[in-house]
Parts: C-alpha cells; structure tokens; sequence
C-alpha cells in the first residue's frame, strides 16, 4: 500500500530561500532608487541657471520616493510594540509630511516658476515672486538660514526615527553593525543640510543598504526556524501514516 506523501524537505528550502530576497527589496528599493535620483539633483546657485528640466525630473520623482522610504524603514518594525519601535513609526511619517510638503514647495513650485520666467523673455520680472518663495523660512530651499522649517523638522524627524528604530532592533537581538549603520547613515541629510550630493545620497543609500541587512538578518533568522519544524512535521505525519497501516 502507498504511503501518503508529505511535503519535500528540499521543496520547503526552495520556498524559504526565495523569500528574503522579496522582503530585502520591499525594504531597499525606495531609498536605494532615492539615492540614486538625488546623485543628479542640481545645486542651484543663481535659479535663473538652473538645468530646469533635470530640476523638474529630479523633484517629481522625489514626491513618492520619500513617503515610500520613510514606509521602508517603518516596514522594519512593523512587528514591533515597544516605546522605541512607535517613535519609529511616529518619526518616519512626520519625515514623509514635512518633507513632502517642503519638496513640493522648494522645488516644484520654484521648477514651475523658473520655467514660466524663462519662457517669459523677461525673467528678472519674476525674481522677487521667486526669491519670496526661495527664501521663505518655512517652505523656502534655501530659508533665511539655510534652514528652512519644513526641511529642518523633516531632517530632524528622518534621525530621530531611525535612531529610534535602530533601538528596538537591537533590542529585537539584531547585529550592532546594521543598526548602527542605519542610525549614521541617518545623520547625513543633517551634517551636509541638504539632499542632494553628497547628503542625499549618502543618506538614503546607507539607510537602504542598512534595511536590507536588517531584513536578511530576519529572514536568516525565520529560515532556520522554520525548516526544522516543517522536517518535524514531515517526519512525524511519515510515523502516523505507517502507524495506521500497520493497525490495518
């Protein structure tokens, strides 16, 4: 008589295998594509000189990269329900909302004006509407102090929550080496203030290169959980099967 087949071991490994590498890029895609777009961002200096189309590609693609980053490094403590994992969360959607709004104002509303004054053929008739909105302090790119408030919470809120969740990772028992990496990596956007070259980049790329080992490290640590248990299931509906033949 046939025996009743179980689940393949090897089979399990296959399935288990596959999934880190889908869960490393729901976590790395959005900050590592930030960092890439931020490498081409302009560094303005008079904004009639500006490349505005490079400018315009660069901001429209920043406007879901930053809420779907800040997503990112929430997803990391999802599971999560300590003190330490909800300033996480808490700290990743002020980033998102601050730095949205500071986006959509410091560069495509500036973007948008600089195109229309060229088009113009009088663009110094336009510098005082744009300087008005260039060196706003609260939603300006560059600000009165080259911190503008919009920019400055979302900069600050960014730090803050990675530092936060690289906390309750650590405790969740991750490596020092990928928390620390997340919590540094952080600090760029602040030390260089500013999300273009060097900062952007520097920033979200070591934050996605730090998910994606945080991520591996779960699934590293879920993978051999499983595997063992499903072998046991296996081995344990073999014995079952050939119990009941046998009583047969």
């Amino acid at each position: 008589m046939r025996l009743p087949s179980s689940t393949p071991v090897s089979e399990t490994h296959e399935r288990v295998a596959m999934r880190p590498w889908l869960a490393i890029a729901m976590v790395v895609a959005a900050p590592l594509v930030l960092a890439i777009v931020e490498i081409f961002h302009p560094h303005p200096q008079d904004l009639f000189d500006l490349d505005v189309d490079r400018w315009m590609f660069v901001h429209y693609a920043q406007i879901p990269l930053f809420p779907l980053s800040a997503l990112s490094i929430a997803m990391l403590v999802r599971d999560r329900t300590d003190w330490a994992a909800w300033l996480c969360k808490a700290g990743m959607f002020v980033f998102a909302v601050a730095f949205t709004t500071f986006d959509t104002a410091a560069g495509l509303v500036i973007g948008l004006l600089v195109k229309g004054a060229l088009a113009s053929g009088d663009p110094e008739s336009w510098r005082d509407m744009i300087d008005a909105l260039w060196f706003d302090p609260v939603l300006g790119g560059k600000g009165f102090t080259d911190a503008p408030l919009m920019g400055l919470i979302g900069r600050l809120s960014l730090s803050f929550g990675a530092v936060a969740g690289s906390i309750s990772l650590k405790r969740a028992g991750h490596g020092w080496l990928p928390v620390l990496l997340l919590a540094v990596a952080s600090f760029g956007i602040n030390v260089f203030k500013s999300h273009s070259w060097p900062g952007g980049p520097l920033t979200f790329g070591g934050m996605a290169l730090a998910a994606g080992w945080i991520r591996w490290e779960s699934s590293r640590r879920t993978a051999r959980a499983i595997v063992p248990i499903q072998a046991d299931s296996s081995a344990d509906g073999v014995v079952e099967a050939r119990t009941r033949v046998g009583m047969r």
